[in-house]
């Protein structure tokens, strides 16, 4: 699939082109992948020019458009439809537009970030009475830089003189800038602790480890009270983060939880080609995508073990966030890995929240400094049991460091935070973490054990965290029957790139664990078989 660059574009080797894609539910990805090969083909359009396939934030997780990019080797990268709706396109659809709520998904897609039209909306062959009709594709173009910009809400637009009929449709003042809004597509904003709140239920949902904090610990911010008249003041706290990593105090800033830490990062640090990499914690996207970013989203795949390639992470992303160990995946990347992905200009922002239940801490970052643009993000909140006085903290070069605290409010953490801090980075409380994380590990293999029982029951392998991904038939049902058993699970469906039938299960002690697993096999027998089968 070669041929010759048309148009005004890139030389080969130049990745520009932007793949729109609108594609019914159930569309496969055979034919998908079909469509788009033929689209390229027949414009003598360059396979390897592609930079990604864009499409509607509801259709994101579509196995179709997915699969098809997995082939291509490119990221999905998803639109709100309020956002794609904002988007002139030449081809619009009433009935499309009644349906999704923009008049062609494929064109507007396409369309949203780029500078011209290449390819218009095509049909796969076979109308709508067939899987081949069910996707629709267009092909935009990014032109160079160089070619004469200005900023317009964040994006670039060309101001180069453009003759007529040299392009086939300019998005440079046909369109309005648009806002990031939200869409119908996964709620980036659900948490484990709705699945709890107000509910008498044993907690398999949120990953604070439980009984805590310890009582040394609630000692000392309860003796931190006699200071509330006065403002906090973090240098002591930063000093002992700084010391129990081994780090100048320079690149260490305390931060209200690691939640905080996303948005100072979406605020502060420049970004024109953010990158999540999903399944992972949905709070990094939902603060980029607040802060008027678009985000490109790279999935990885159940059938790789959620495992990272970083290849398909794109070369012009300069800001990648990820998750180690992930979560919901409890994947733990190798460290070699990671760095792979860190490049001069490119921001690699690794979430480290649950570094610390891993035992040795081994992949860590955190102590690194030759690696370029690394952030490394880490929370007290899993481990010690502190969600609501929210403490966390992000490791970086100074100059990152500087720009992510002019974002800060003054006194962004409160002196009872700084307080614990401080006492958790002490030796005693990491000897105490270290003897957690090592108990937590014999825990997830008594859990781990006994859902290898189930026939019904699929477990990602080699999980590392404080939390296992599950998926089965109809875990929507099961985590409601589960429920009127008294146990709480972490539905799977907010996550990008998982869908209904993923659940998380925390770690808890063994006790704990063998009386969710007879509930389990309760809600599972309990399930009424479905007519037909």
């Amino acid at each position: 699939m070669t041929g010759a660059s048309v148009g005004t574009g890139p030389e080969s080797g130049a990745r520009s082109l932007v793949v729109g894609v609108g594609a019914r539910r159930g569309a496969p990805g055979d034919v998908v992948f079909a469509l788009i090969e033929a689209v390229l083909s027949g414009a003598g359009l360059d396979a390897a020019d592609v930079l990604e396939v864009a499409t509607v934030d509801a259709k994101g997780d579509e196995p179709g458009i997915v699969g098809a990019a997995a082939r291509l080797g490119v990221p999905v990268r998803t639109h709100p439809a309020g956002a794609l709706a904002a988007v002139r396109v030449p081809h619009p659809s009433g009935a499309v537009g009644a349906a999704v709520g923009t008049p062609s998904v494929a064109e507007a897609a396409a369309l949203i970030e780029a500078d011209e039209l290449v390819v218009p909306k095509t049909r796969a062959p076979g109308g709508n009475a067939s899987a081949g009709g069910m996707a629709t594709c267009a092909v935009a173009r990014r032109l160079p830089a160089d070619a004469g910009t200005f900023e317009v809400s964040g994006r670039k637009t060309s101001t180069s003189p453009v003759t007529a009929g040299s392009r086939p449709f300019t998005m440079a003042a046909m369109n309005p800038p648009t806002r990031n809004i939200e869409s119908a597509g996964p709620d980036l904003r659900h948490h484990g602790d709705a699945e709890v709140r107000g509910e008498n239920l044993t907690d398999l949902a949120v990953n604070v480890r439980t009984h805590t904090p310890p009582e040394w610990l609630r000692e000392r911010i309860a003796a931190s009270l006699t200071s509330l008249a006065a403002y906090p003041d973090g240098s002591s706290a930063r000093a002992a983060v700084a010391g129990r990593h081994g780090l100048p105090v320079e690149r260490v800033l305390l931060t209200a939880g690691a939640a905080e830490a996303f948005v100072l990062i979406a605020r502060a640090l420049p970004a024109r080609r953010p990158v999540v990499v999903h399944p992972q914690f949905t709070e990094p996207e939902a603060a980029l995508r607040a802060a008027g970013h678009g985000v490109g989203r790279v999935l990885l795949r159940a059938e790789d073990g959620f495992r990272l390639d970083p290849q398909t992470v794109p070369e012009e992303a300069d800001l990648v966030v990820i998750g180690n160990p992930t979560n919901p995946t409890s994947v733990l990347h190798p460290a070699a890995l990671l760095e792979r992905l860190a490049r001069p200009g490119r921001t690699l922002v690794v979430d480290e929240a649950f570094m610390d239940v891993v035992p040795g801490e081994r992949e860590a970052l955190c102590d690194r400094t030759d690696i370029p643009g690394l952030v490394v993000l880490r929370s007290l909140t899993k481990t010690w049991g502190l969600a609501g006085l929210r403490i966390g903290y992000a490791l970086a070069a100074p100059e990152t460091v500087a720009l992510l605290s002019e974002a800060q409010p003054l006194w962004p953490v409160s002196t009872p935070a700084l307080a614990a801090a401080e006492a958790c980075m002490e030796p005693r409380a990491l000897v105490e973490a270290a003897e957690a994380a090592d108990r937590i590990t014999v825990d997830r293999a008594h859990l781990l054990a006994g859902l290898a029982e189930f026939s019904e029951v699929e477990v990602v392998e080699a999980a590392r965290g404080p939390f296992v991904l599950v998926r089965l038939e109809r875990a929507a049902e099961v985590r409601e029957r589960l429920r009127l058993l008294g146990f709480a699970a972490r539905r799977g469906d907010t996550f990008p790139g998982l869908g209904p039938q993923w659940l998380r299960l925390a770690v808890r002690d063994r006790a704990t664990t063998n009386r969710f697993l007879q509930a389990l096999d309760q809600a599972v027998q309990a399930l009424p078989a479905r007519s037909g089968r």
